[in-house]
């Protein structure tokens, strides 16, 4: 239970200094630079635990679930299994972190993430969709 109140406490003290968005509404962004905002916002999402605990979590998917941080872009579905089988219930407020992070460095302001109902994977793609139009 530590382990959980710690994490929510270090996923809201990151959600308030997330990075400005590197995108405005609007640009063109191609797959390479989407792939790039998301790892960023991995990155960033999986820091708010700490250094050496984001280095391990990167360590751990790899190792046990074959996911390498430079393939989260394209497997999706695959790092959202491994993160909720490394953190439970606490795997939601850090997929929030994520695509909240994601969606303000796409340049989507006004962005409302609704994991009720949809998966990490599919916001994912709402918010790459959103960048396209």
């Amino acid at each position: 239970m530590e382990f959980i109140t710690a994490l929510f406490s270090a996923l809201l003290r990151a959600s308030r200094g997330l990075q400005l968005s590197s995108f405005a509404e609007g640009d063109n962004v191609s797959e390479s630079d989407f792939e790039k905002l998301l790892l960023e916002a991995v990155d960033e999402g999986l820091a708010s635990l700490g250094e050496s605990s984001r280095q391990a979590i990167y360590f751990h998917m790899e190792k046990s679930f074959n996911v390498k941080k430079q393939e989260i872009p394209r497997k999706t579905e695959a790092f959202a299994v491994a993160v909720e089988k490394i953190f439970g219930v606490g795997a939601n407020f850090l997929e929030a972190l994520i695509l909240k992070s994601l969606s303000k460095k796409a340049g989507l302001k006004d962005y409302q993430i609704a994991l009720e109902g949809l998966t990490f994977a599919g916001e994912v793609a709402n918010i790459k969709r959103a960048m396209e139009r």
